[in-house]
């Protein structure tokens, strides 16, 4: 007897959780049936307020029908539905479930017309329905679309909305886009100050575009306050544009860093000036490229790895080809760097010209892994996530570098033919494979700079050769074989040319960077940091 009387309670309980949703339907379902009486645009409007008035999120799809014209009504009984062609017909889907109903023919059917006045309607009364959306991401959408289109009619559904949100980043959005309706409005001078002061307590360059307009349309007090504020933001935000312009700069530096470093070691214990290192930095970008083909068409769930598994065969690559670039011409001109450098440029125009041949002239698709996709903001600052990793990655290459370089019995042979040649030759370090392990090392750190190159530049057989000029650069710059000076060269260079790209251009840009480090060569032809050893002694 007792388990009945809980069964019976429990169906009770179901059933009354379900009347309050059964007559909400039912309520929406008697308001969309008013759209059949609706004679004119005028009352058609009144039925979408109406609509937009319940709060309901299910009336999205019938306005939406609506809006674009595939509301019907059908002359038989008079009942409304959402329309979807069908060719010889129209299939008929519940205004509210969207499960289809029936078919019927287009002469059975009479289209509820919309004008351009009910579409803003119908726009609004949308806008209103997403402030009580479920998921954040939709309300906020919703806010920054009120704050760019501001309108009065805004401002009651956006108080409810404030009045209901229970997260507070949320609400500070519905807050400022209800002050951007009051400055449309007609509401008194005090509230429209007040909402000028939190507008620019927003500081960004949307805020900046609507008070302009304020300030435009405005007079006494409120055109007074819109002008302040705007001056205001704008001092902050060129605060911010300076901020960005560095972290620009970085961002650029890292590109430079990768590309440069491997030209630093090669350069500073060989003296080779090696023109076929941008080659080795595009053999990196074409090595991901076929990764990326072989995993999209065999193990396309390991897409996002794509990088990771690039990244040693780059090097190997890249490697491999430097060392026998080394044994096969280089080691025969040493001492001749005006040869050396025609050979090498001859190396790299084969290089490019057998890319071309096995990958055509055209750019190649590298896809970015979702976890270097996208980007966020930090106050005003736009921060990428390819850019945020290439500079970590930089960094962390860099790292492994500077340790192989000072902790290593292999870096200890590097530094002391880069100091004396002979004598490191005397004391038994067989310096032609130094040299020949130096330039695959450097080559195949170029290999690994064409892994990260690749996901924010085009894969072309000429890829390198837009770094070789500014990587020689930094090298020169910062010192010969320096390390800590490459890094140092690559960021400077890098925030240079991003300030002056603003009023030089960035070809004028370049040559204006180009300049400074020529007359900089004058007052210290060793570079930022002077390294000591046969290669600046020569």
């Amino acid at each position: 007897m007792i388990l009945i009387r809980a069964i019976g309670l429990t169906l009770l309980l179901v059933m009354a959780s379900l009347l309050p949703s059964s007559a909400a339907e039912a309520d929406l379902r008697a308001i969309i049936a008013k759209f059949a009486a609706a004679t004119n645009f005028s009352a058609t409007e009144a039925v979408v307020r109406e609509l937009a008035a319940t709060g309901d999120p299910a009336v999205e799809p019938p306005l939406s029908a609506l809006a674009d014209g595939n509301l019907y009504i059908r002359k038989a009984d008079s009942q409304v539905y959402v329309g979807k062609d069908a060719g010889d017909g129209i299939d008929l889907l519940d205004p509210l479930s969207g499960e289809k109903a029936a078919s019927a023919a287009k002469t059975d059917l009479t289209k509820i017309k919309v004008n351009n006045g009910l579409r803003r309607v119908i726009r609004d009364a949308l806008g209103t329905l997403t402030l009580r959306a479920t998921n954040p991401a939709v309300r906020i959408a919703a806010a920054a679309t009120m704050f760019k289109t501001p309108d009065a009619a805004n401002i009651e559904p956006l108080d409810a909305a404030i009045a209901a949100e229970t997260d507070a980043s949320v609400k500070a959005l519905f807050e400022q886009a209800r002050a951007a309706s009051l400055l449309v409005s007609d509401r008194p001078e005090a509230d429209k100050l007040s909402a000028i002061a939190l507008i620019a307590a927003r500081g960004d360059r949307d805020a900046v575009s609507l008070l302009t307009s304020v300030e435009a349309s405005s007079q006494g007090a409120v055109k007074d306050a819109a002008s302040s504020a705007i001056a205001t933001i704008n001092s902050t935000l060129a605060l911010w544009d300076a901020g960005q312009n560095i972290w620009y700069g970085i961002s650029l530096g890292s590109v430079l860093l990768l590309a440069a470093i491997g030209l630093a070691i090669t350069f500073g214990v060989m003296g080779v000036i090696n023109m076929a290192h941008g080659e080795m930095v595009m053999l990196g970008a074409y090595t991901t490229f076929v990764v990326q083909q072989v995993i999209r068409t065999s193990f396309p769930g390991l897409f996002d790895w794509s990088l990771v598994i690039a990244l040693p065969l780059a090097f190997l690559v890249a490697a491999l080809v430097g060392l026998a670039i080394e044994r096969g011409v280089i080691r025969f001109l040493y001492g001749r760097p005006l040869e050396t450098l025609l050979a090498t440029w001859g190396v790299s125009l084969i290089l490019q010209q057998a890319v071309r041949t096995i990958f055509g002239p055209t750019n190649q698709e590298v896809g970015n892994p979702s976890w270097m996709s996208g980007s966020f903001d930090i106050g005003q600052l736009a921060i990428t996530w390819n850019r945020l990793w290439i500079l970590i990655f930089a960094l962390l290459v860099f790292g492994v570098l500077l340790y192989v370089m000072k902790r290593t019995p292999w870096g200890l042979r590097m530094r002391a033919v880069t100091a004396n040649r002979r004598m490191a030759a005397s004391m038994g370090i067989r310096t032609p494979w130094v040299d020949a392990l130096t330039f695959a090392l450097g080559s195949g750190i170029a290999g690994i700079a064409g892994v990260a190159l690749s996901q924010i530049d085009n894969v072309s057989p000429n890829l390198g050769r837009g770094y070789i000029i500014d990587s020689f650069m930094v090298v020169v710059f910062g010192g010969v074989g320096n390390l800590w000076g490459t890094l140092v060269g690559a960021f400077s260079l890098g925030i240079v040319n991003k300030f002056l790209e603003p009023y030089a251009g960035a070809v004028l840009g370049k040559i204006v960077v180009l300049v400074l480090i020529i007359l900089f060569i004058q007052k210290r032809p060793r570079g930022l940091f002077a390294l000591k050893g046969r290669a600046v002694e020569a």
